[in-house]
């Protein structure tokens, strides 16, 4: 933070670590800003139902003294899986309101009303499926979790939302995009550098489970194989 800072972004559960901010942490946060009036928050909370473990989401729209510089960010593609249909929705400081809905109309106008009826029908439909699908992704997440943990070089902490796994790859001496290249190139698995989120990704790898156990335990011993 400086005096040219103006804007903060928070992904919280959190693309590509998984990790989860815990209440005190922003607690913290919100009072260290009182002493900067000019930065706004623009919290993407896209993940806010997928966590494990019993926590609960944090939503910034909890704080009331950030009202009026709070950007959100949300939608259907994560909680109902609705990744195609390119549904979400924002919600902004009256001061700034007019200036979001000129660059919606002149980017995409508006969703087609086919989607909108689906986001209305998933909203107020039964949400059974949602806690089915979080509690197979939170079985997924300790399989995955497990396996690349025995994988020599890589240590893996259990995340705490979202579906992603961001593993420690330090210790096979190679860098994160030639284990990237590697894996894809000899044992046929995806995966993508940490550093194609920033130079600070060094030495990790981002996972993700939104697969079946199966094909993930399928994965994961090509994996190790591939760098034994």
């Amino acid at each position: 933070m400086n005096d040219k800072t103006r804007l903060i972004i928070i992904n919280s559960p959190a693309n590509p670590t998984g990790g989860a901010t815990p209440k005190s942490e922003f607690d913290t946060l919100i009072n260290g800003l009182s002493e900067w009036p000019n930065v706004a928050i623009m919290s993407d909370e896209i993940y806010g139902q997928m966590l494990y473990d019993g926590r609960e989401h944090v939503s910034l729209l909890n704080y009331p003294e950030i009202s009026d510089r709070l950007i959100l960010l949300d939608g259907w593609s994560k909680t109902y899986a609705m990744t195609g249909w390119r549904l979400g929705y924002s919600v902004w400081p009256d001061n700034v309101t007019s200036h979001a809905e000129k660059l919606c109309v002149n980017i995409h106008s508006c969703v087609n009303a086919a989607a909108q009826f689906a986001g209305i029908a998933a909203l107020q439909g039964d949400q059974a499926a949602v806690f089915s699908m979080v509690t197979a992704f939170a079985e997924r997440r300790q399989v995955i979790t497990q396996k690349l943990n025995e994988i020599p070089g890589f240590s893996c902490i259990e995340p705490g939302g979202a579906f992603y796994a961001f593993p420690n790859i330090t210790k096979t001496g190679m860098s994160s995009d030639a284990v990237q290249k590697k894996l894809l190139e000899e044992a046929g698995v995806a995966v993508i550098s940490g550093t194609s989120f920033g130079v600070h990704g060094e030495g990790y790898l981002r996972f993700s489970y939104a697969n079946s156990i199966e094909n993930i335990e399928t994965a994961l011993t090509r994996i190790k194989s591939c760098l034994a």
